[in-house]
């Protein structure tokens, strides 16, 4: 059998160059595989966890209706959703803000713990493929507040963004950092 070369794709042309090389043999761009990149992915997934937990503990907008005002949290938003009987939006809320952000988290963590192995190739590459395609989708629940925020300003009724909101777009952004800086050519890149 011999030696078995690696091969590695380019990120800019997709051009098949050899694991060793540098440099794209087509566009001269770096192709050199980013060891270091699972700890700026581990670190920005730690920080996007750590702003996880205030967005979910305080309130993430304030109604003021007539001379009432009512904070909600995602899950408090969530049980009012439900218990009024919008099913719909309460299940949309609950996978955009709750679900997806905790599936991300685990497939992140798994991810990184486990490039260097070489079971489960395929089912890695997809894993990485769905946290990039929910990437965009995450900022769904700020840009519904600041939306609602923006349109809803009339005398006696008003929606205000709260500190959460703030949190949660850090978390958000914090996990698409570490999606970004993971490195998806070093899965299965020892394996024969």
């Amino acid at each position: 059998m011999g030696f078995v070369r690696k091969y590695i794709r380019c990120p800019h042309c997709g051009f098949t160059n050899y694991a060793t090389s540098i440099y794209c043999v087509r566009c001269n761009l770096k192709i050199k595989l980013d060891y270091s990149s699972i700890k700026k992915s581990f670190a920005f997934l730690i920080t996007a966890f750590v702003f996880y937990i205030p967005a979910n503990i305080y309130p993430i907008l304030q109604s003021n209706k007539f001379f009432e005002s009512y904070t909600n949290t995602i899950i408090s938003g969530i049980f009012e959703l439900w218990s009024d009987g919008d099913y719909p939006i309460a299940i949309i809320v609950f996978l955009a803000s709750v679900l997806i952000p905790i599936l991300k988290f685990i497939i992140l963590f798994y991810l990184n713990i486990s490039i260097k192995s070489c079971k489960y190739l395929k089912i890695k590459r997809r894993l990485y493929k769905f946290i990039e395609i929910s990437g965009p989708w995450s900022l769904l629940d700020v840009f519904v507040v600041f939306i609602l925020s923006a349109l809803i300003h009339f005398q006696y009724v008003s929606v205000i963004p709260k500190s959460a909101a703030l949190y949660f777009l850090l978390m958000v952004i914090f996990t698409i950092l570490s999606a970004m800086s993971f490195d998806e050519r070093l899965i299965g890149v020892n394996c024969e």
